[in-house]
């Protein structure tokens, strides 16, 4: 396992997140001072945010000065949020599966009462829930 290529795999996707999370804002800033800009740039960016550099440099071809105020916003929340990122990744992973395993649990240890294949005492036998009863 190549954790440094991890790694940069995850920034760069990330990076292309926070493209797009800087895209909603310039839009949401554009739908109130500049309607028809708003909807060119929403027209433009239809299917091109996957990859936000290349996006970005796409962008820059078309009209600089978006793609310079989607950075410079692309920035400003990078730098809001990095700082909370690696422990909300790490406790979000491990309550995330704690939660996948607890259900699945549940899953494995249901018994369906109604099936037919099993007789009452095997149905009883089988439920582990039936064996703290007795306590």
């Amino acid at each position: 396992m190549n954790f440094k290529q991890i790694a940069k795999d995850t920034a760069k996707t990330l990076q292309s997140y926070l493209t797009y999370q800087a895209l909603r804002t310039v839009l949401a800033q554009l739908d109130e001072t500049n309607p028809p800009l708003a909807f060119w740039l929403h027209n433009f960016s239809a299917g091109k945010i996957q990859d936000g550099e290349a996006y970005i440099e796409e962008l820059f071809r078309e009209k600089s000065d978006l793609a310079l105020r989607i950075m410079t916003v692309r920035e400003h929340i990078a730098a809001e949020v990095t700082d909370f990122l690696p422990e909300m990744v790490r406790t979000g992973i491990q309550q995330a599966n704690m939660e996948q395993r607890r259900q699945h649990l549940e899953r494995i240890t249901l018994i369906n009462l109604s099936d037919p294949h099993l007789d009452t005492e095997q149905q009883v036998r089988s439920d582990p829930n039936l064996d703290n009863l007795s306590e």
